[in-house]
C-alpha cells in the first residue's frame, strides 16, 4: 500500500493493523522500511489528535516515594531539612533547579517532567 499522511481514524486504524503485521520485519528490507514509515505516520497522527495529560511532578515524586517505601525524612539528604522537604512536597515552596536535578537523579526521572508548567 502507498501510505500518505493519516487523516482519519480509519486510516489510523489501518496503519496500526499493518504495523502489527510488520512488527518483526527483517532489517534492510522493504517491509522494514514500510514499518519505519508507519511508525512516523502513526506518531504524527497521535501528536495531532491525542493530548496526553500533564503530570504534576510532585505527584510523581510522591508516587515514587510510595513505590520505594520512602518517607519525607528519607529525602532530607537530597532536599534539605525536614521543614524544607515538607514545604516542597506540599507545594508551598517551588522546586529549585538544584533540587530538581537531585530528585531527577535520585528517582531516575526524565528531565522533561520537571519542565512542565
Amino acid at each position: 500500500m502507498n501510505w500518505t499522511i493519516l487523516k482519519t481514524e480509519e486510516d489510523y486504524n489501518k496503519a496500526n493493523e499493518r504495523l502489527m503485521e510488520l512488527f518483526d520485519a527483517d532489517l534492510n528490507t522493504a517491509k522494514n522500511d514500510e514499518l519505519a514509515l508507519l511508525i512516523l505516520l502513526i506518531e504524527d497522527y497521535d501528536n495531532k489528535h491525542y493530548v496526553l495529560p500533564q503530570m504534576d511532578i510532585l505527584d510523581i515524586i510522591k508516587e515514587k516515594m510510595q513505590e520505594q517505601g520512602l518517607k519525607y525524612q528519607d529525602l532530607e539528604p537530597i532536599i534539605g531539612s525536614k521543614g524544607y522537604v515538607s514545604s516542597i512536597l506540599s507545594g508551598k515552596r517551588a522546586l529549585t533547579l538544584k533540587i530538581a536535578k537531585r530528585l531527577r537523579d535520585y528517582f531516575n526521572l526524565p528531565a522533561e517532567l520537571f519542565l512542565q508548567a
